[in-house]
């Protein structure tokens, strides 16, 4: 499986992204996707997945602001991130496996990056 990630950009505090994660090579709807993100000089941290039955886990700060979502028709995981903090600025990575985890390390394929800067 092959993951891009697009959608990241420079934003003002308090504002919204979309961003996506797009699969070819397989299908993608039998897969889990996660979200991780990594700040310069922070361990990559997970951010939110979806499972094969679109069952969605956040991490408790990202609660409530980030939505994570899948089109299978389009092979398609979003992550949808509203009220942006400064504090959100990481490069964003998709990453696909069978079964959402918390380890990063256990996760199969991963896209490239994508950063999201936000400055207030």
């Amino acid at each position: 499986v092959l993951l891009e990630e697009s959608g990241g950009g420079l934003v003002q505090a308090g504002a919204s992204l979309r961003l996506s994660c797009a699969a070819s090579g397989r299908t993608f709807s039998s897969f889990a996707v996660a979200w991780f993100r990594q700040a310069p000089g922070k361990e990559r941290e997970g951010v939110s997945c979806i499972t094969a039955t679109n069952v969605t886990f956040y991490t408790d700060s990202m609660k409530g602001r980030f939505t994570i979502s899948r089109d299978s028709a389009k092979n398609t995981v979003y992550l949808q991130m509203d009220n942006l903090k400064p504090e959100d600025t990481a490069v964003y990575y998709c990453a696909a496996d069978t079964i959402c985890k918390r380890d990063p390390s256990n996760f199969h394929y991963w896209g490239q990056g994508t950063q999201v800067t936000v400055f207030s």
